[in-house]
């Protein structure tokens, strides 16, 4: 998986793109995640339009990044997964802990309103 991400109106946007499968991809993202908190930055709001793939360690990547931003007093959005990333969400029923949108623009509303 690659990813790349910024700061935008004070919301770190974290666009993934690829497959996440792998732990390995865990500790980069984590990092990422932790340096912006320290920065004050508590809203994030991740892009899976280009994540093609997911399994079990990438549900699990998404639930440590929930549980630190929302340790925080932050808040996570995600925005744009494909139809198999959201039947997955749903069958874990991890739809209903998420924030889920369907577009960038969504989930940057969503999170400017809190």
């Amino acid at each position: 998986m690659t990813y790349t991400h910024e700061l935008k109106d004070g919301i770190a946007l974290f666009h993934l793109e690829g497959s996440l499968l792998a732990e390995v991809d865990r500790t980069s993202i984590k990092n990422d995640f932790t340096e912006y908190l320290e920065q004050d930055v508590n809203k994030f709001l991740i892009d899976l339009s280009k994540l093609r793939h997911i399994n079990s360690t990438g549900l699990g990547i998404f639930i440590t990044l929930y549980t630190k931003v929302r340790g925080k007093g932050g808040e996570m959005v995600i925005c744009s997964p494909s139809q198999n990333i959201s039947n997955l969400l749903a069958i874990t029923k991890l739809n209903s802990v998420f924030n889920i949108v369907d577009t960038e623009l969504a989930g940057l509303e969503r999170l400017q309103s809190i």
